[in-house]
């Protein structure tokens, strides 16, 4: 090659570099894949991967640009997170999937990315928060660059004690919750909430128990058994939960309770189906055998096809959705773009159309409230987990209804 046509040719790899650069948006998972809540994380995972795998067989975004999905190992660690964020961005990542590692690692990620964007314009990171429910997150610690996709906290909590009020069999309660942010709030909403919409509850004790360390319930269900309690309300996920279960029905102790997602998680229902006492309710999106939700039944039956699991979060699944959305209607992979495309946009979703408001980036998802109970070809029509227990749909209640106030002050770049 001549000597005058070498740097000619030196641009032009550039820019044939610089165009594949943009071909692809990456997108980095942050979420537990190892340790006691490692089945959470590829349940998480699984879905994430589903949407971004289908969103790029009908095209990607912009008209040929691909999702690209990157996957970190949280360890359910602040710290560790942070890392798998600092290396995320290092290998080019745009915006983060994230929440199955609870909410102090979330709210470190979101003032890590803060951080990072404002000492660094132009390579902004966007998170994208699929399952962490502190209020605080869209309320008082409100960032631009971070979005709720999971009803918060007193959103679901406001569901339950919509369906509390009408059960005047629950007398006593006991608040039993893991001792970290969401589960103090948890306990804080549910005597706060249920509490107004029942004056009459008796709220006979509570305790906050390490996350993710017991490995024996028995202690905690002998306290919850002396005070008289005929429920509880219990922010527990994961094996906290389905250990939980187990000790009470080794103890032969049946008890309400009621909770946030725990029925989504894997092994629950056959926890509850083990134990054959006790009624664990819940809020969710949507839950397994609802009626009436072609859409969602016919994306469970597509995922169950192509991924040989079965489909659980239909929220987890939209977040890579929404996102895409966003990129198109800011016609941009510019993240500040994306951010205000995200804001009040409304989505045409599987569970229904849904808002992602504005102000403070809160998703307006519906919530149904629902207990896992024996299969009985009326209520509860179709088993779980390889059990004969199901899902029964008690109540169920608009975003727009479940709507909180916010004390959201946001700073906008």
């Amino acid at each position: 090659m001549t000597s005058f046509l070498k740097p000619l040719a030196a641009a032009a790899l550039l820019c044939a570099s610089a165009a594949h650069a943009q071909d692809t948006f990456k997108i980095a998972y942050i979420d537990p894949l190892s340790g006691p809540f490692a089945n959470v994380g590829e349940l998480m995972l699984t879905h994430t991967q589903f949407a971004v795998e289908d969103i790029n067989a009908k095209g990607g975004v912009l008209k040929g640009t691909k999702l690209q999905l990157l996957q970190f190992d949280s360890k359910l660690s602040a710290q560790e997170s942070q890392s798998a964020l600092q290396a995320a961005i290092d290998q080019g990542a745009r915006a983060i999937v994230t929440g199955g590692s609870g909410s102090s690692v979330v709210t470190a990620l979101v003032q890590a990315a803060a951080r990072h964007n404002q000492r660094n314009p132009g390579k902004e990171i966007l998170v994208l928060n699929h399952s962490s429910i502190d209020p605080e997150l869209t309320g008082k610690s409100c960032s631009f660059w971070h979005f709720q996709f999971e009803a918060n906290t007193a959103m679901k909590m406001k569901a339950i004690a919509n369906y509390v009020k009408k059960q005047p069999d629950i007398q006593k309660v006991y608040l039993l919750n893991q001792d970290y942010a969401h589960g103090k709030q948890w306990a804080h909403y549910g005597r706060e909430m249920v509490g107004l919409a029942r004056p009459d509850v008796q709220f006979v004790g509570e305790t906050l128990h390490p996350i993710g360390r017991v490995k024996d319930f028995a202690p905690y269900l002998a306290k919850i058994k002396s005070s008289g309690a005929d429920s509880v309300i219990t922010g527990n996920w994961g094996q906290d939960m389905t250990l939980l279960l187990k000790a009470a029905g080794d103890a032969g102790y049946n008890l309400r309770y009621f909770n946030h997602s725990a029925g989504s998680i894997p092994g629950t229902v056959l926890a509850v189906s083990q134990a054959k006492l006790g009624q664990l309710t819940w809020v969710a999106e949507w839950h397994p055998g609802q009626a009436e939700t072609p859409k969602v039944d016919a994306l469970a039956k597509a995922y169950k096809a192509k991924t040989g699991k079965d489909f659980l979060a239909p929220r987890i699944e939209m977040t890579p959705r929404f996102l895409a959305a966003a990129i198109n209607k800011a016609q941009s992979t510019d993240p500040v773009k994306i951010a205000r495309a995200l804001e009040d946009l409304t989505f045409d979703s599987v569970v229904g159309p849904v808002r992602m408001r504005g102000e403070d980036h809160q998703l307006l998802l519906p919530q149904v409230v629902n207990t896992i109970a024996p299969v009985d070809g009326k209520a509860v029509k179709v088993g779980w987990d390889g059990t004969n227990y199901g899902f029964r749909t008690d109540a169920a209640y608009t975003g727009n209804e479940l709507a909180q106030g916010t004390d959201c002050k946001m700073t906008r770049p």
